[in-house]
């Protein structure tokens, strides 16, 4: 059976009534026959028919073992740090989610949770780089927002060895086209706001687990903790993911010619895309990588936040949010907005210049798409000449 065949008919048609679309079950509770005799639901915080679904569905697109469905992102990825202990350490990956780096720095390691950073491009790093400690390796690829590429199976072997568990956030790429846990991961995680639900219409994360012992304890922390996904927000990222295959083929489609034209424009210094032979992991994200995914990074020659401010400010399809993997085509300036929390310093240390502008890649046509782009780096061409005479003038006088 083909991808997109598989996709859509592992939703099931419900078998009550037929129903061709998952029906959404908006129920605090169920009706037992008898204290502790049930249709197998209890009550909604535990299971959810249409959650259900959600969740087996994601298990199945990542080939692990069980699925779970939280209320955001930054929800699974809580879930994911709960299995560690005080004292345990993780060794993350450097140019992480900012998300993510606020979780683990302002709240985990309060509790006695080390974490290491480090840039898990090349290999050598990550095993100087793990402890007796070390419980968790953390990975993003691509990452957020430089697009870096890091090798899942060298890096899952090294984890296997050392003892510890290796989780990757699969976000950027999508089951679609990376399959973490086929090379060697213990546990996936998605911010299924993104690529799944592919609408911007929600918020929902999904942890997905390799062995259904590793499952039982996330189920434990899902129910324990309560941040689960209600029912319509489950629907929603069904429903999404029913065209994922589609849309990121096109995205990754566009995101490549716009990252081809970006690496023409005279006032960009670096373009971060995996699919650009010029990106140093290249050949590794062809390797794992079915598609190059639809979101580039760029930086300016002139490393200034106020030019990178009027760049984001001026552009008429791309629309500027937060957020990514929706139809629609969005930018954001990350030093501003979702890395605004981590150190000026250790932002640069990741390649998250000031002047950074990620690009996240809709379905509307390239062509637009680069025209849009073009007369945005017309503006700011013109504003930073008329600073540059500015500038001459003052010196003149």
């Amino acid at each position: 059976m083909k991808e997109n065949t598989k996709i859509i008919h592992q939703i099931p048609v419900d078998e009550l009534t037929g129903a061709i679309s998952v029906p959404i079950y908006q129920t605090s509770t169920y009706v037992q026959e008898a204290p502790g005799i049930n249709k197998g639901f209890d009550y909604a915080r535990t299971n959810n028919p249409t959650r259900k679904v959600l969740e087996d569905v994601a298990a199945q697109l990542e080939g692990g073992s069980n699925g779970f469905a939280f209320a955001s992102g930054l929800a699974a990825i809580d879930a994911v740090l709960k299995l560690l202990e005080a004292g345990d350490e993780i060794l993350a990956v450097d140019d992480i989610y900012g998300g993510a780096f606020r979780l683990f720095t302002h709240i985990y390691q309060k509790f006695g949770i080390k974490v290491n950073y480090i840039d898990t491009t090349h290999i050598e790093n990550v095993v100087n780089g793990i402890t007796l400690k070390t419980k968790l390796v953390w990975l993003e690829t691509p990452t957020n927002p430089t697009l870096k590429i890091s090798d899942i199976e060298k890096i899952a072997k090294v984890a296997k060895s050392a003892g510890a568990l290796f989780c990757v956030d699969n976000t950027f790429a999508s089951p679609v086209s990376q399959k973490p846990i086929e090379l060697g991961a213990d546990i996936v995680i998605h911010s299924a706001t993104k690529y799944l639900g592919g609408h911007s219409d929600l918020i929902a994360g999904l942890v997905i687990t390799k062995t259904p012992e590793l499952g039982e304890k996330i189920k434990f922390i899902q129910n324990a903790s309560g941040a689960i996904l209600a029912p319509f927000d489950s629907w929603l990222v069904i429903r999404g993911i029913e065209t994922l295959a589609l849309r990121v083929k096109q995205q990754s489609e566009n995101a490549l010619a716009i990252a081809q034209f970006l690496t023409t424009v005279g006032l960009v210094e670096n373009v971060y895309y995996p699919g650009l032979p010029t990106h140093f992991n290249y050949a590794v994200a062809k390797k794992q990588q079915k598609y190059f995914g639809g979101v580039i990074s760029f930086d300016l020659k002139e490393d200034n936040i106020e030019l990178a401010n009027k760049l984001v400010s001026s552009t008429k399809y791309f629309k500027l949010a937060e957020s990514l993997g929706g139809v629609k085509s969005l930018l954001c300036h990350p030093a501003s907005m979702t890395h605004k929390s981590i150190p000026r310093e250790k932002r640069y240390q990741s390649g998250v210049t000031d002047s950074l502008v990620r690009l996240s890649v809709g379905l509307e046509d390239a062509e637009d798409l680069i025209e849009d782009l073009q007369q945005a780096f017309v503006l700011i061409s013109k504003q930073k000449n008329k600073v540059t005479a500015k500038e001459i003038t003052l010196t003149n006088e």
